[in-house]
């Protein structure tokens, strides 16, 4: 924790809080990249970003209850970490669903605005989890292995000093699948809503991967935890989704080009 004068700042905040400022300004430039009013995108970012919190901490709490049936009070700190991105991503995109409707903006501009800058807004929100000592693998003796404190080693891990960084892994992901999902609207004609189906389908390809690799408790379903059998799900969901998006734009295309092909009589 720091101070800034008598106010304390806690720095798993404040990574996430500066992630949140460079998703949100990303978000809006592409937004009006797209050819949209900045105003419209400024109207709604606190409402997405709110909601995307709260989905964020519920879900935490949900899956991980028993870490709050002591003390519930612990549900509303924070700053001690315990926001999920699955629950962020569901609460933002039901605030983005709604004020898309009520406002009738563009979903398809709008998601696909934001999914590559909440890539890029996870990259450095990550590194809050450095701060509390949380989101790491198995003991390593790797130069960039993570240096843990006794009090946050898991049982039977005691005797191990330093870890696998999974949160530095998912980092350096998060920010790669950001360059891909730039390079892929640049590179392919594609339609509105696949990037952000994109975003899915490759973030959940790494976090299974991560999550296999985490050995702090965890529920688990079978053989796998609660949060890989998850990432299966939506990384299905997600490239299905894209290739859905790919088949109807093209028929819709098609269906464009037989209109204007179609041999028109004027009315008599």
């Amino acid at each position: 924790m720091y101070y800034l004068g008598p106010l304390p700042l806690h720095a798993y905040g404040l990574a996430l809080a500066v992630g949140i400022l460079v998703a949100a300004r990303v978000a809006e430039r592409r937004w009006v990249a797209r050819g949209h009013p900045a105003t419209e995108f400024a109207d709604l970012v606190t409402w997405v970003v709110v909601a995307g919190i709260v989905g964020a901490r519920l879900y935490h709490v949900v899956s991980d209850f028993q870490l709050f049936t002591g003390d519930p009070w612990k549900i509303v700190a924070i700053w001690q970490g315990g926001l999920s991105i699955w629950g962020a991503v569901a609460g933002g995109g039901v605030a983005v669903a709604v004020l898309a409707r009520r406002r009738n903006l563009d979903a398809g501009d709008l998601v696909d605005s934001i999914a590559p800058a909440v890539a890029l807004g996870q990259a450095i929100g990550r590194w809050g989890n450095w701060f509390n000592q949380e989101i790491f693998g198995t003991p390593t003796r790797l130069p960039w292995g993570l240096e843990i404190d006794r009090a946050h080693r898991p049982p039977g891990y005691e005797q191990f000093a330093t870890f696998h960084p999974m949160f530095l892994y998912e980092s350096l992901y998060a920010l790669i699948v950001f360059v891909v999902l730039v390079w892929m609207e640049r590179r392919f004609r594609l339609v509105k809503g696949q990037v952000c189906a994109a975003y899915v389908g490759l973030y959940t390809a790494g976090r299974f991967v991560f999550e296999n690799m985490r050995i702090d408790l965890a529920h688990t379903i079978g053989p796998l935890r609660l949060n890989a059998w998850f990432s299966l799900f939506a990384f299905a969901t997600g490239w299905s989704w894209f290739l859905y998006l790919g088949r109807r734009g093209r028929a819709v295309l098609a269906m464009g080009s037989a209109e204007r092909d179609r041999p028109h009589r004027s009315a008599t």
